[in-house]
């Protein structure tokens, strides 16, 4: 990055390069893949019906079911031969400009590590099973895979303007949080966010409380968002063509130019231009949320 761009001053460990890739990925034990099996039966029995098709399609195509942790080679041959792209292993969260050069050349990074059975629930930090059950499937899927690799293209633009925070949440509202409506009133969740936890899968797309918007990707990038929590509010597309014709035709810079430093929407905000599917009662936020106890409903 050019030196008057601010990157994140995360450590980077001695062994890597400026890549961020690690040599190899990490070989897993019996126990670390029960876990694996353990998190992928539970997932695939909330999934079915509440995740999109084209997730469905990809977790066959790449068969995360054949047992134990996916090895990355083969699975990155697999998907080579779908739609171009590859899984590269990483130890930790990447810095922003090296996250965006891997996605532009079709590699999406994925932790190399996995969660322990104190943190099977709930893991702050993304490792090899969101990473690679919650986003992989999806690059299965030509026209989602392409959008994959423009949003990598974009990043540096935001960051040249010091927009990265909305860049971020439209990756947050879409890659990780994202609903589809697939047929008239069939919404279905693509985001790995949504897909790599029982108590999203179903919260996202059946529960009262959350706000249910079509996708409008300047709105979007002026919306704040919940890191730890159920999200109040999900952005709904009408199909991949419709996201990535949304977003790789939108002109960015001009966009940039006008967009304020700070969001101007709170997460749970309905505006005037909205498009709205559900406006939820949010009663989930206003009682209180996770750190209450509230029941997601």
């Amino acid at each position: 990055m050019p030196a008057d761009v601010f990157t994140a001053p995360l450590k980077k460990p001695g062994h890597l390069g400026d890549d961020w890739l690690e040599p190899s990925q990490a070989q897993y034990d019996s126990d670390q893949d029960a876990i694996w099996n353990d998190l992928f039966e539970r997932q695939m029995g909330v999934l079915p019906g509440r995740a999109a098709t084209a997730f469905m399609q990809g977790t066959e195509k790449l068969d995360l079911g054949r047992g134990g942790v996916p090895e990355f080679k083969r699975l990155s041959e697999e998907l080579d031969a779908l739609t171009g792209w590859s899984v590269v292993p990483v130890p930790m969260l990447i810095p922003d400009h090296v996250f965006f050069w891997h996605l532009a050349n079709r590699r999406f990074p994925a932790g190399n590590f996995i969660r322990t059975r104190e943190t099977f629930d709930y893991i702050q930090e993304p490792d090899v099973f969101h990473d690679v059950f919650g986003h992989v499937p999806m690059l299965t899927d030509p026209t989602y895979a392409d959008y994959m690799q423009e949003y990598g293209k974009a990043g540096w633009k935001a960051m040249k303007y010091n927009r990265l925070k909305a860049l971020g949440a439209l990756y947050w509202y879409t890659v990780e949080f994202g609903l589809i409506e697939e047929q008239t009133g069939d919404i279905r969740a693509y985001g790995a966010g949504i897909l790599s936890g029982p108590t999203e899968a179903v919260f996202a797309v059946e529960a009262e409380s959350p706000n249910r918007i079509m996708l409008n990707v300047d709105r979007v990038m002026r919306t704040d968002y919940v890191i730890s929590d159920l999200q109040p509010t999900y952005f709904v597309i009408e199909s991949f063509e419709d996201l990535y014709r949304q977003t790789v035709e939108r002109d960015f810079d001009k966009l940039y130019r006008n967009l304020p430093p700070a969001f101007t929407y709170a997460n749970s905000a309905v505006i005037d231009v909205d498009y709205v599917v559900n406006r939820g009662t949010q009663e989930y936020l206003l009682r209180g949320g996770r750190g209450s106890g509230a029941k997601p409903a």
